[in-house]
């Protein structure tokens, strides 16, 4: 609410718009940032996982190629920014129901699957987003089966380790 109030009172005081389409509490770009996150956490970002991002941002968020580019850049900067997951968590955590948060760690497994390779880093990030959203280890382990199933084949030999 304060965020919202500060861009209002800016706007009517300096006349300025607040050119961002993306709040700082806006969840869309806390799990944008989440996002960034895991297709980064093995140290390698392929042109595949960019791809990824773009086309599950653009679809799960009804977005034009502009405004995804954009999300893709703040959320960028966020994750450059950050110190730990517990910001972008606790904003999803705020504004998004349990079916929307499932939603967002079914978006990192569609990353993580997208360079056909699970990394032990991927996996632990998300095992920890998952904890942080309050995702029981059962509906993260089935997120994961979901997407592998369409994913083709994986390498799921370590999928109990962290759950």
């Amino acid at each position: 609410m304060f965020p919202a109030l500060k861009r209002f009172l800016k706007s009517v005081v300096t006349g300025e718009a607040d050119e961002r389409t993306f709040a700082e509490d806006d969840h869309r770009l806390a799990a944008a940032a989440l996002l960034v996150h895991i297709i980064a956490v093995d140290g390698v970002v392929d042109d595949s996982e960019r791809e990824a991002l773009s086309e599950v941002l653009r679809v799960n968020y009804q977005l034009t190629p502009d405004m995804t580019r954009e999300l893709i850049e703040s959320a960028t900067r966020r994750d450059a920014e950050a110190v730990d997951l517990y910001g972008f968590t606790s904003v999803l955590k705020r504004t998004l129901d349990l079916d929307g948060r499932l939603k967002v760690l079914e978006m990192m497994w569609e990353l993580v699957y997208a360079d056909g390779t699970v990394h032990e880093f991927e996996d632990n990030t998300i095992w920890r987003v998952a904890e942080l959203l309050g995702i029981s280890s059962r509906d993260r382990l089935a997120l994961r089966r979901k997407v592998a199933a369409h994913a083709g084949p994986d390498d799921t030999s370590g999928e109990e380790e962290n759950g």
